[in-house]
């Protein structure tokens, strides 16, 4: 069996923008969820983060097949009136706007435990939801930057930040673990939660092996690029035809491998420098020399194919372009507007790949207006 549509009858009315809700909802329109995306008159300014399909974003179709998009000013109050009404029969509420925007609309958990016992609301904000954290406002880079993970991040002389939306994508993931195990409760109790999630306590509890470190071991690792903070060999090395290869040795099995299978010096395993980790990473510019100098002697291809054989975890640095092409990437599609895209897929493998649409802005306003103004008559 494979998975399929296991949150098929559930509905998730979700007032969303940017990255990390949307993904959120796109995990759960995945799973069989139907999702109602609110929308301003303008727009997720999402939609507007590039023109590279057909005019329109592919990167918000990424984050946005399969689910519903329903134009709604929030301050009209029969629009709002609206909105009530599908919370009095829907699942789950999740939001990410500004801390106390949704408490605003009158749409706070206390309130809406009293219409629907059984709703789960999931809301997501950058630093939590009371206090001054509630008032400092919160993008993906920024919290990156206040969580620590950019002193990690990048190389001795320079902090970087993670080259994808790091902080958007594990809270997204993170909330939508939460509404499943909300669901869960929900089914042996009968009652629904409410989940409050900050950016910041995402990236702080992944930011915890180097915290840990910090307090209890001596001190956080410093930036080290490509390398490794404790163990050698472990890095990037240049082949012969400009192709670099990463290495990642965790034992002495597999150094001996390296030594006898790739660098043909077997003597290295038991040569004092190199036989144990810690005197690997302390000899470690001498290693990396003798390892240079066999993989210049080859491509990249080469390299590779006997570091495969000999069971070395390896990787080569690839571009995007790479990864485009890669064997290994398996695609799914979307059709936005005229366009139809590929991107990567989801993780979880499932019996269909069919093509997912991506909503026009306010595709389906007038049927949910009709549909949730006969859910709030008597």
């Amino acid at each position: 069996m494979t998975l399929g549509k296991e949150l098929t009858g559930l509905t998730v009315i979700s007032l969303e923008q940017a990255v990390a809700a949307p993904y959120c909802g796109l995990l759960l329109a995945d799973a069989g969820a139907r999702v109602i995306k609110i929308e301003r008159s303008s727009g997720d300014f999402a939609r507007g983060y590039d023109a590279g399909a057909g005019g329109q974003s592919a990167i918000f179709a990424w984050l946005n097949r399969g689910k519903q998009s329903v134009c709604l000013d929030l301050k009209d109050p029969g629009d709002l009136a609206h909105l009530r009404a599908a919370l009095r029969v829907v699942d789950v509420l999740l939001s990410n706007l500004a801390p106390g925007a949704v408490a605003r609309m009158g749409l706070g958990p206390e309130a809406l435990r009293q219409i629907n016992p059984g709703l789960i609301t999931c809301a997501i904000s950058g630093y939590g939801p009371t206090g001054e954290a509630a008032q400092k406002k919160a993008y993906d880079f920024l919290v990156q930057a206040e969580a620590g993970i950019c002193a990690v991040t990048g190389t001795p002389d320079s902090p970087a930040r993670v080259g994808v939306s790091l902080t958007d994508l594990a809270t997204g993931l993170t909330a939508f673990c939460g509404i499943l195990r909300a669901l869960i409760q929900r089914g042996i109790t009968g009652r629904g939660s409410d989940l409050d999630l900050s950016m910041f306590d995402v990236m702080a509890d992944w930011m915890n092996m180097p915290l840990l470190q910090h307090r209890y071991t001596g001190g956080a690792p410093d930036r080290s690029g490509l390398t490794h903070s404790f163990v050698a060999p472990y890095g990037a090395f240049v082949c012969g035809d400009g192709g670099t290869v990463l290495l990642s040795v965790q034992s002495n099995r597999e150094f001996a491998a390296l030594s006898g299978q790739v660098l043909g010096q077997p003597e290295l395993a038991r040569d004092p420098r190199f036989a144990e980790n810690p005197a690997r990473h302390a000899n470690r510019d001498a290693l990396a020399a003798i390892i240079t100098a066999k993989f210049s002697a080859h491509t990249r291809a080469d390299v590779v194919a006997m570091l495969d054989a000999a069971r070395i975890a390896n990787a080569q640095l690839n571009s995007v372009a790479d990864l485009s092409e890669h064997s290994f990437l398996r695609t799914a599609r979307a059709k936005i507007g005229a366009d139809r895209i590929d991107m990567a897929s989801l993780p979880l493998r499932q019996g269909s790949n069919d093509t997912e649409n991506v909503p026009d802005l306010g595709a389906h306003t007038a049927d949910f207006k009709a549909e949730f103004q006969k859910a709030e008559s008597p």
